[in-house]
């Protein structure tokens, strides 16, 4: 498996994609972050077509086990958040 790409090499392929520079890149990526981040932390979804589904699941309370121990413990009910990868990157990365 290859090594994931850093921040960095993301900002650097982005501008050269676009034809920009490093700088503009950089500000493009940290605000899509920072937009995905919010809408998905007030309870929405963002689509972005050809890569994904970015959306937060609630899940209720429910009873774990301690590894350690075996001990029971009810874990109250929290979010998490999900990525559902599109159909176009699947079929890309399988052939």
């Amino acid at each position: 498996m290859a090594k994931p790409m850093t921040k960095a090499q993301l900002v650097a392929a982005v501008a050269e994609a676009a034809g920009s520079d490093k700088k503009s890149a950089g500000a493009v990526i940290d605000a899509l972050t920072t937009v995905i981040t919010k809408e998905v932390a007030a309870g929405g979804a963002v689509t972005l077509a050809g890569l994904g589904k970015f959306y937060c699941r609630e899940r209720p309370q429910r009873t774990v086990r301690n590894p350690a121990t075996g001990e029971a413990i009810t874990k109250p009910a929290d979010k998490a958040v999900k990525v559902t990868v599109a159909k176009a990157l699947k079929d890309s990365v399988n052939g």
